[in-house]
């Protein structure tokens, strides 16, 4: 096999990618920064138990392996013996963080951006090394920081220029209290979440069939409870018993829907994705050229309790390699060619064009520089005694001197 190759699904980015993902996590990174949301960067290699510290929930309620826990590369330390991870997800590393290293009393906003790697991808055109950004609100329980986390995904997704975003709002709040009023156990409970999930209605009628009559008419009514916000929260209302849990859920949804006023906007009441992992509100963006969700998020209070601090959460994160592929193709910027020489006024007048954000780029002697490939649609020129700007007017090859 030739030694080029890369494994599959994992893929080089070349220039122009390279710069518009890295435009994206700039221009992200600055609107969090704005926000008050203070960049931390953890480590991409940790101890297994930190990376999967919500596996047995899920284990319980699936009866299946973390899907973390899928999708993490795993290797024994050299120096310890103990089992490390590769990091599929910095949620889990952030919320670490908040609770062990800045063990802040008040609220802390954190933003991320960085390298996560899956054993396996998320898709057939997707790569299993996603650059994941996202921000956090630590230490707040109320429906404001989800509305802010909310609005700064939007806005994030909206600066990397994807339009026609359809965001989707669920409340994993409703099925757990369903679950709980109707005393229902583990193993059914485990059933009724997989039915839901895939929006299976037989079988979803089938395993409701001994429940009482408001537990069993509610959670068949979940997988029919998608579409506009309005519509879904009148029939829900209508549907759902009179439930406290329920009423609060219903509310926040409501008001969330009210005060971001998203066109396209929907909601979906048996959206159970990460219903181990997350505690109340959920959200999940689309786009018209993806059938994934282009960004996720959710509230997640008491993560940090497995170290040693459980705090109210909520965030929101998403992959730049995945978004950089719903994009229009962008021609890269161009720079000015320039030659080589000693000349101080030359030099003077490379540091000014570099300065004020151009970029130059000085031919080498003894080496074909062809403006093509050096991306350069100008040239640095002597005339009169100046150094000036002029376009190439042809881009056959030019030989430093």
């Amino acid at each position: 096999m030739q030694n080029w190759l890369l494994p599959e699904y994992i893929h080089d980015m070349l220039p122009e990618e390279a710069q518009r993902v890295e435009s994206m996590r700039s221009m992200a990174i600055e609107l969090l920064r704005r926000n008050g949301y203070q960049l931390v960067a953890p480590p991409l290699l940790e101890y297994v138990e930190s990376l999967l510290i919500d596996g047995e929930d899920e284990k319980r309620l699936t009866g299946q392996p973390n899907d973390r826990d899928l999708r993490t590369f795993k290797l024994v330390d050299q120096l310890s013996g103990r089992t490390l991870a590769l990091r599929a997800d910095i949620t889990p590393q952030v919320a670490r963080i908040d609770a062990h290293l800045l063990n802040r009393k008040g609220v802390a906003r954190l933003c991320y951006a960085g390298s996560v790697l899956h054993t396996i991808p998320a898709g057939l055109n997707r790569t299993r090394e996603l650059l994941q950004i996202g921000a956090e609100i630590y230490g707040h329980a109320g429906i404001e920081s989800d509305i802010e986390i909310q609005q700064l995904m939007l806005e994030a997704l909206k600066l990397a220029g994807v339009e026609d975003v359809h965001l989707d709002l669920g409340h994993v709040g409703v099925f757990s209290a369903l679950i709980k009023h109707a005393g229902i156990d583990a193993g059914l409970e485990r059933e009724l979440f997989a039915a839901l999930l895939n929006k299976d209605t037989t079988t979803l009628r089938d395993l409701t069939s001994g429940l009482d009559e408001k537990s069993r008419t509610a959670l068949r009514a979940l997988p029919a409870l998608y579409g506009d916000c309005l519509d879904v929260l009148g029939r829900a209302r209508r549907l759902l018993p009179e439930l406290p849990e329920i009423a609060v859920a219903l509310d926040d949804l409501q008001r969330v829907a009210e005060r971001l006023n998203h066109p396209g906007m929907g909601m979906d009441l048996a959206d159970l994705r990460g219903y181990h992992y997350h505690s109340g509100m959920v959200f999940s963006a689309y786009h018209a050229g993806s059938h994934d969700a282009i960004a996720l998020g959710g509230r997640y209070d008491g993560l940090g309790k497995s170290f040693g601090r459980s705090r109210a959460a909520t965030g929101f994160s998403m992959d730049l390699r995945q978004i950089y592929r719903l994009l229009p193709a962008k021609e890269m910027e161009r720079g000015i060619l320039a030659p080589y020489g000693d000349d101080a006024a030359l030099s003077e007048a490379i540091e000014k064009l570099r300065a004020s954000g151009n970029a130059v780029v000085v031919s080498l002697p003894g080496s074909e520089n062809d403006p093509g490939e050096l991306q350069c649609d100008r040239e640095l020129v002597l005339r009169d005694g100046v150094w000036q700007v002029a376009p190439i007017l042809n881009n056959s090859n030019l030989k430093a001197s």
